[in-house]
């Protein structure tokens, strides 16, 4: 199979973005509450979740799916700009009605199936590499609030339909593989074939190629996942030089 190399425009901060055996990723250390969530993300003028998250159209999914990333980088990312889509559509953050000036564009991927396009509500998660003093404290924490399994799954088990997972796993190679074909397809099932884009690796190859999932990759490793904690989930997360927040504008 002949993997090309393309790059990614994040619109709302990248809204454009196994039988499972999850490896531990250890510890996560923080998230939003509702209010934080509405907080942050007050440039969105449109629908909801229940835990604050904003809540894209699915019309206004439909219709990326269909633009190239000069149309939304020349249409959408402009000062001002506002979407309009049914449903769901609003003013939001990401260069769109918040003055404009920095970089949603991030290049040099890896790209699994490149006549697919990819567009959805991100999904974010943090890692950090891994120390074992504050994996000890935040997992001791987690388990207090019943918790007794930080891994991949539990934030898998997250995802809804229409969801693209991003995940910051700082470009690591070795042990930075966030799923296998198993999870993938996890993934793929819970999403409905939103996505993923991870700034690491995954396993699997042959497994995964075979799946009708978009996905924008670094790498690919047989190594399992190690070495690195789950350090947040839909937080603000940095892949490039875009600051990836949870399905906002």
């Amino acid at each position: 199979m002949t993997i090309r190399k393309y790059g990614l425009t994040t619109l709302a901060a990248a809204f454009f973005a196994s039988v499972l055996a999850p490896a531990p990723a250890k510890a996560q250390l923080w998230t939003w509450t509702k209010d934080q969530m509405i907080e942050y993300t007050k440039a969105w003028t449109g629908d909801r979740f229940d835990d604050g998250r904003p809540k894209v159209s699915d019309a206004l999914i439909a219709r990326a799916k269909g633009l190239s990333q000069e149309e939304i980088s020349t249409n959408w990312s402009a000062p001002g700009a506002t979407i309009n889509a049914g449903a769901g559509g609003g003013r939001g953050g990401g260069g769109m009605g918040m003055g404009g000036g920095y970089s949603q564009y991030v290049g040099d991927w890896q790209v699994l199936h490149p006549s697919m396009h990819m567009a959805g509500r991100a999904f974010t998660m943090l890692f950090m590499p891994a120390r074992g003093d504050l994996d000890a404290v935040v997992t001791a924490k987690a388990r207090e609030k019943g918790v007794q399994s930080l891994n991949n799954q539990y934030g898998f088990d997250m995802l809804q339909p229409g969801d693209v997972l991003v995940v910051d796993l700082y470009g690591k190679k070795e042990g930075g593989t966030i799923v296998g074909d198993n999870l993938f397809y996890y993934i793929m099932k819970a999403t409905k074939g939103g996505g993923l884009v991870v700034d690491g690796s995954f396993r699997d190859l042959d497994g995964i190629a075979e799946m009708e999932m978009p996905c924008y990759y670094k790498s690919v490793h047989p190594s399992a996942i190690g070495g690195a904690t789950l350090a947040g989930i839909n937080v603000p997360i940095r892949i490039g030089n875009v600051t990836v927040m949870r399905a906002t504008w």
